[in-house]
């Protein structure tokens, strides 16, 4: 089996020698970068399984670059690594698409589990799904509309379409709202306390006509039917 192969935005070179260090004895194959613009370019052209990235970079901060990323590879595994741990830092990365955010220091065991565990979740990741039949139904995603058989519509919102997209694309297993938390509406889940996912099912289960088309599975969160 050909070895996971781990980019490294890091501008200071011996932390950078440090975790490629770390993710070459975990059995990780390892590309490294010290600036924004070159991560960029091996993010793109290399086909990394994931890519560790720091904030503070010469050239393009590491906002910019999973920014720029995220528009070609929106699938592509992201941790953020950086001494800025503060609440702002942290929300910010997540909203921009992290899946993970590490503050230095941190272990070499504690970055191999986060790499472990950012690729584990991202082989389950969804696949983009445009159009869909739920039922006599149809939706549209990208019109954000669902079709009813009678050929009348009814619009859902930006965030709705997201959250039914996620949904769609994970059908045949329960979404927590942690989960949705952080894929759908990029928050950390951690010590949030929302009703925000709750409104957007019942509102979305009122326009699809249905209120069994999206089903609470009890202690799991949601599954579309």
């Amino acid at each position: 089996m050909a070895k996971r192969v781990v980019l490294v935005v890091e501008d200071d070179t011996s932390i950078r020698r440090g975790i490629v260090d770390t993710l070459a004895a975990g059995g990780y194959g390892t590309l490294e970068s010290g600036d924004g613009d070159e991560g960029l370019e091996l993010a793109l052209s290399r086909e990394p399984d994931l890519v560790l990235i720091d904030i503070m970079l010469p050239r393009r901060d590491g906002y910019s670059l999973l920014e720029e990323i995220r528009k070609s590879k929106p699938a592509l595994p992201a941790i953020m690594v950086t001494a800025r741990g503060a609440e702002a830092d942290r929300v910010r990365g997540l909203k921009t698409g992290a899946d993970d955010y590490v503050v230095k220091p941190f272990s070499a065991l504690e970055l191999l589990a986060r790499v472990e565990a950012v690729l584990r979740r991202s082989a389950e990741r969804p696949q983009t799904v445009g159009t869909f039949e739920l039922a006599d139904r149809t939706v549209d995603l990208e019109r954000r509309e669902v079709r009813q058989a009678d050929g009348s519509t009814r619009e859902i919102s930006v965030k709705e379409a997201e959250l039914l997209q996620y949904l769609a694309a994970s059908r045949g297993r329960a979404v927590s709202r942690d989960e949705l938390l952080q894929r759908v509406w990029g928050l950390d889940p951690r010590g949030i306390t929302t009703r925000t996912i709750d409104m957007h099912i019942a509102r979305l289960r009122e326009k699809l006509g249905d209120e069994a088309a999206i089903r609470t599975v009890r202690g799991k969160g949601y599954m579309l039917e």
